[in-house]
């Protein structure tokens, strides 16, 4: 039920307040659950970027629509996947794998090379499409990690990702941009959504269980 009661308490925060920074080792702990997020094959597609500094900060407020959480919030969390599969990402992945886990087995092996058959040759953008969706997952365990930490948050994909991965060099590191989260605490006198009911679909409406 504590877990139940966080997501309760959580909502997209409008206003956040600027002269509130959030701890840095409840900011290790959510940046760690983003880590340990499960991803397709265990390939781990994408890379978190965090972003205190406030200039910088500036410059990425007009690329997103100008919402002002941008600016203040205490960390703004920029996921970003890579642009592509290519073999010496995914070999990457299996050898750190097997270094990690001191194994080499055959299945895990043809595991390997069918991957390094398939997804090179589906092209870049059906693979960035894929570790995009990767980075959701990561994105996902993000809001779960900060409203256990009763830090709030807001998910955001209203921004120019071309123009960020300009800001970031992003494209030079393989990465494209997919979804921003700004981390901080709600200015609750200041934010018209604080106080409202939460709106979701009713159980039975949602949920379809099949016996």
């Amino acid at each position: 039920m504590k877990l139940i009661d966080k997501l309760n308490w959580r909502y997209a925060t409008k206003k956040m307040n600027p002269a509130k920074a959030v701890p840095q080792d409840k900011l290790e702990r959510i940046l760690e659950a983003i880590r340990l997020a499960p991803t397709s094959s265990g390939l781990q597609p994408f890379e978190v970027i965090v972003i205190s500094n406030a200039a910088l900060r500036e410059k990425i407020k007009p690329i997103a629509s100008g919402q002002g959480q941008i600016t203040d919030c205490s960390h703004l969390l920029v996921f970003a996947a890579w642009d592509d599969y290519t073999p010496e990402r995914i070999n990457m992945m299996f050898d750190l794998t097997n270094e990690t886990r001191n194994m080499n087995s055959e299945s895990w092996e043809n595991y390997r090379n069918m991957l390094l058959s398939k997804y090179p040759s589906r092209g870049a953008e059906v693979n960035f499409q894929h570790t995009a969706r990767q980075a959701y997952i990561g994105l996902g365990v993000a809001l779960i990690a900060a409203a256990y930490e009763e830090v709030d948050s807001t998910p955001m994909e209203g921004f120019n990702p071309d123009a960020l991965d300009e800001l970031l060099g992003l494209r030079s590191r393989g990465l494209r941009s997919v979804a921003i989260l700004p981390l901080g605490y709600r200015e609750e006198d200041k934010d018209w959504l604080v106080n409202l009911k939460k709106v979701r679909r009713s159980s039975k409406d949602f949920i379809t269980e099949i016996k």
